[in-house]
């Protein structure tokens, strides 16, 4: 049997296992679920006041989160019993990225491939079923997932009324879309046993279209060995499906619209480009950290004409997201939702591992001054800077080509050195900075996105531990510190990549015959 046979079995039956993993678990997690339904009742939120009348099954002697969410103790177990495991396979993922990294990228090992397209759709369909069986297997941060629940319901109930019936949601309506659609379905198809899978489904998913994504894009710049391994690296990242399929956060659905978004950006569709960041800051607050980029671009472009359409592009996608919400011609709401939220976290760092964690201002008062000034006037101090030094080096770059590269340095620069941030921020950094390695040919970048999954990695997964615990303020210990200081030497080190390439004109970057698709 000839080594390609072998091969190609070994994937079929990595598959044909992924698939029956998938299954199997689903079906026990069912089970399960059906038998503790009469016992436990989803947490109740703090910032919602819910009644107690409403759920009545609550028991009051579970742990409760700091914030107010009670937990399930089913939860809490679930996930201390898989941590051993996840950490194996994460130490496991990292040898072999660096092991990849050395012999193929760095010392241009030649890698033959046949049917890579399969090869990707297998790869990329064993992901999304281990990410499915990863939420069977742990229901993720109750807080979160309770909320979730919470707004589906509401939104399906009545998605006009959605801002005015719920009280707690902090979250701008684009997200609020998808979660009525699930609400919906759930309702409709009696799929309450389902809930939690169907509401980390669209992370999930999303996780996966990004992952093709950089495989098409990295197809057209870079070898297929190098395309479908930085596919696969985004895929089976420990710090991407601990997001989306165990945390059950939606980062990865407003990634995916950010890289989108800089993604018609590089090619020249301005206005496709406006409406994609408009849906991410209409997700996520933080998609503004974003909209620099995109600044910069028009200004290198320097077209009034292309500048008015980019505007009435945002503000059409804004009015046809925001408009169903205003029923009650109320049309300032939005604005109040994003000051609220802003101002929700008024501390120098809420779990973030970064600049002012090492300080030690952990859930330290924004208000409070540290050398001059307070933290929150520090943080916009540096907001500022590291905006103008983006600025600064996209001017020497010339080119669209930088687009990720420059967005990398928004999303690091900010979560390390501004105010509020939590521990989930830096998350797009990885994808980001893959990308600047396929556009930009710096192998560099994938040193940075390996970093920064190291960061974001240890950073969620111990922040959930420890809220699981009933600990909500990360104390300051030897790891906040380690990998507060690797995230400020990342950041460090990628500026010096980007100021290397753009004044020093030195790009390390993959050899000839691994550039050239």
């Amino acid at each position: 049997m000839s080594k390609k046979q072998i091969f190609k079995i070994s994937l079929i039956l990595i598959l044909g296992l992924s698939i029956f993993l998938c299954i199997y678990t689903t079906w026990e997690y069912i089970i399960s679920h059906q038998k503790a339904t009469e016992h436990f009742m989803p947490p109740m939120d703090s910032r919602s006041q819910m009644h107690k009348n409403q759920f009545p099954n609550l028991n009051p002697m579970q742990p409760v989160h700091p914030q107010g969410r009670k937990m399930s103790n089913m939860n809490m177990s679930s996930i201390f019993k898989y941590t051993l495991p996840i950490g194996i396979y994460s130490i496991i993922f990292l040898f072999l990225f660096i092991t990849f990294y050395y012999f193929v990228i760095h010392k241009n090992t030649k890698v033959r491939l046949d049917n890579e397209m399969k090869l990707v759709i297998i790869l990329l369909c064993v992901g999304l079923f281990f990410r499915i069986s990863l939420t069977t297997l742990i229901e993720g941060h109750p807080g979160d997932i309770n909320l979730f629940k919470s707004w589906a319901t509401s939104a399906a109930n009545d998605l006009f009324k959605f801002y005015k019936n719920t009280t707690s949601c902090d979250y701008p309506p684009f997200y609020i879309y998808i979660l009525f659609l699930i609400g919906k379905v759930v309702r409709i198809l009696a799929l309450e046993n389902y809930y939690t899978i169907l509401l980390k489904l669209p992370s999930i998913i999303a996780d996966i279209v990004t992952a093709f994504l950089i495989y098409k894009l990295a197809k057209k710049h870079l070898s297929p060995a190098i395309a479908i391994f930085t596919s696969t690296f985004y895929a089976f990242n420990p710090a991407v499906f601990t997001n989306s399929a165990i945390w059950g956060q939606v980062d990865s659905f407003f990634t995916l619209l950010v890289v989108v978004a800089l993604l018609f950006l590089s090619q020249k569709k301005y206005v496709l480009s406006s409406t994609a960041f408009t849906g991410a800051v209409l997700m996520k607050p933080q998609g503004i950290v974003f909209l620099p980029v995109l600044f910069f671009e028009l200004t290198r472009e320097k077209n009034l004409k292309t500048f008015i359409k980019v505007i009435l592009s945002a503000l059409v996608t804004a009015v046809v997201i925001i408009l169903p919400f205003s029923s009650n011609g109320d049309v300032l709401w939005i604005f109040r939702l994003f000051l609220s939220t802003i101002s929700e976290y008024p501390y120098a760092s809420v779990n973030a591992f970064n600049f002012f964690g090492l300080l030690g201002a952990n859930y330290v008062k924004d208000t409070s001054v540290f050398f001059i000034f307070n933290y929150h006037t520090w943080g916009m101090i540096f907001i500022v800077t590291i905006t103008l030094l983006s600025w600064f080096i996209y001017v020497k770059a010339n080119s669209n080509l930088y687009v990720f590269a420059i967005a990398v340095v928004q999303i690091a620069g900010v979560f390390t050195f501004s105010t509020s941030m939590h521990e989930r921020y830096l998350f797009p950094a990885i994808v980001l900075a893959v990308l600047a390695f396929v556009y930009l040919k710096d192998r560099r970048f994938l040193v940075l996105a390996g970093g920064f999954t190291v960061t974001v990695f240890v950073n969620t997964y111990y922040v959930l531990l420890q809220t699981l615990k009933g600990i909500n303020n990360i104390p300051y210990n030897f790891l906040l510190v380690v990998i507060s200081l690797l995230n400020i030497a990342l950041f460090i080190y990628l500026i010096k990549i980007l100021l290397d390439s753009t004044i020093k004109n030195k790009t390390p970057a993959t050899t000839a015959n691994d550039i050239i698709p």
